[in-house]
């Protein structure tokens, strides 16, 4: 087993939650209805919604690729059975992936009232 890549995100929740505001579809642009179903049953979706965006740009640095590589919603961020977070990829970010040598990610979300972060480790 071996490291492929480690990627980290920062987002501050206020200018994520701006940008939604400002941008009636920019939730449904950027995550699966499933992501959105799991944000919006919280009496405020924002944190939760912005450390999954947190996991997708900290996919794509583990990948050592910038924004465009692909499209934010080849990277899923899915729940096992006991809540913790999984990586799930589609289309172009499964192809990245695979090209690389990812069989496997490590995912860790969290967030506080003003910041949401993310690490993604790449293993193959």
């Amino acid at each position: 087993m071996n490291i492929v890549g480690v990627g980290t995100d920062l987002v501050e929740i206020e200018r994520f939650r701006l940008a939604m505001t400002r941008r009636a579809h920019l939730s449904e642009r950027l995550f699966s209805d499933d992501e959105r179903a799991y944000a919006f049953r919280h009496r405020d979706p924002a944190p939760r919604l912005a450390a999954r965006f947190g996991a997708k740009e900290a996919v794509m640095k583990a990948l050592g690729v910038g924004l465009g590589a692909f499209k934010l919603r080849d990277v899923e961020v899915v729940r096992k059975r006991g809540g913790a977070p999984v990586v799930a990829l589609y289309g172009k970010a499964a192809v990245l992936a695979d090209e690389r040598g990812v069989s496997t990610w490590h995912l860790s979300l969290t967030h506080t009232d003003s910041m949401a972060m993310a690490v993604a480790i790449a293993v193959g």
